[in-house]
């Protein structure tokens, strides 16, 4: 049937809608190209016949040109869902991939995924100020600019943005504002205090 192969890949990314990446389909895509390319040389030989004098061929030139277009239309979409899927990696996950994803990934996506790393942290650097604004920080704006924190480990001096010092010392108990120590949250020097 006319465009199925088109059709499967959608299907196979509907399927796989829990936030991962299936597998980048080279067969499928490539069985859908060789068809394309075998209805268009078709269309053009029905085109010079009818150009020629014969008659009858342009309802079967217009079913195949409807098949090349849907065929299009669902490479598209399946080629800009995975992107959009990897776009989305990119500010879940940061800008290293897990081995799983960039596994799934064929190469001009990985080629993409770099281009775009590049160019968002370009654009970061860019914008609020001398170290530029890390966007990807807080996906979810937040509640206070302050939070509380329990030190974890022996840390030392750590310096503010006010210029004040203050020792990070095992089970010490400190406010400070978010963006200051959500990297030592991060590297399990700080824990955010819950309450």
């Amino acid at each position: 049937m006319l465009a199925e192969k088109a059709l499967e890949l959608i299907r196979e990314l509907q399927r796989s809608k829990d936030g991962s990446l299936p597998p980048y389909n080279e067969d499928g895509v490539r069985q859908v190209l060789e068809e394309m390319r075998a209805l268009f040389e078709q269309n053009q030989k029905d085109v010079s016949a009818t150009v020629e004098g014969e008659k009858g061929l342009f309802s079967g030139v217009q079913l195949r040109h409807a098949a090349l277009e849907r065929n299009k239309r669902c490479l598209l979409a399946y080629l800009y869902n995975r992107l959009e899927e990897i776009r989305k990696m990119r500010w879940e996950f940061g800008s290293v991939l897990p081995g799983e994803v960039k596994y799934n990934m064929c190469e001009q996506e990985v080629q993409w995924f770099g281009k775009y790393n590049k160019m968002l942290a370009t654009y970061m650097r860019s914008i609020g100020g001398v170290g530029g604004l890390d966007l990807t920080q807080d996906m979810k704006p937040p509640k206070t600019l302050y939070i509380e924190v329990r030190c974890l480990a022996d840390h030392g001096e750590f310096e503010t943005q006010d210029g004040n010092i203050i020792v990070l010392k095992k089970n010490s108990q400190h406010f400070l504002l978010r963006s200051e120590c959500e990297h030592l949250i991060r590297q399990g020097v700080l824990e955010h205090m819950v309450h």
